[in-house]
């Protein structure tokens, strides 16, 4: 029975199937894979089994290799009406945050750029939250801060992981003095 928040295998399938088809270029397993993982809305186990299903049901099929030698997946032409033709199972606004997050990543990972965050729960009940982003190695972004509650700490990881690039243009902004809007003057 399939765990993903997504629901049913069809709706991982449908999901997948819509990502590849905007992105509209082969890509490799393991690159399928990390876009889809970009949001909590599919569970590995789920969209492996997708996977598996998807080929034997010709809605993807090999298309080359990459220069590792690994195989590249294109959604078919039977792929494609599967996608849009029962596209209304998962809510756009899904679709379209998946479709974002996935072409940010792959943005990203052309220009070598990494995010991470993670967060301490301390002695006294307050966390400390740390996110970074690096670029070809080099850490262009370190910010920490002390919050409340696990809460907060969540909220912090879920805007920087949906929109890291808007946080370092904010942090930016705030530290040149450019956002005149913020205090009272």
């Amino acid at each position: 029975m399939p765990s993903s928040a997504i629901g049913s295998k069809n709706n991982v399938k449908i999901f997948v199937l819509y990502l590849m088809r905007n992105i509209n270029y082969p890509m490799d397993f393991v690159t399928i894979n990390d876009i889809v993982m970009q949001n909590d809305y599919v569970m590995y186990l789920d969209f492996a089994e997708s996977f598996h299903e998807m080929l034997a049901q010709d809605l993807i099929v090999e298309d080359g290799v990459n220069e590792h030698g690994d195989p590249l997946y294109s959604v078919t032409k039977k792929g494609s009406i599967v996608a849009e033709q029962l596209r209304s199972d998962i809510v756009t606004s899904i679709l379209d945050k998946s479709l974002t997050c996935a072409l940010r990543y792959l943005d990203f990972r052309k220009r070598n750029i990494t995010l991470d965050c993670t967060w301490e729960h301390l002695s006294d009940q307050t966390f400390d939250v740390t996110f970074w982003i690096r670029e070809a190695g080099k850490e262009t972004l370190k910010v920490s801060i002390n919050v409340d509650s696990e809460y907060r700490c969540r909220q912090i990881r879920r805007n920087f992981r949906e929109r890291p690039e808007v946080m370092y243009r904010g942090i930016m902004a705030l530290l040149c003095g450019k956002v005149d809007y913020l205090f009272d003057r």
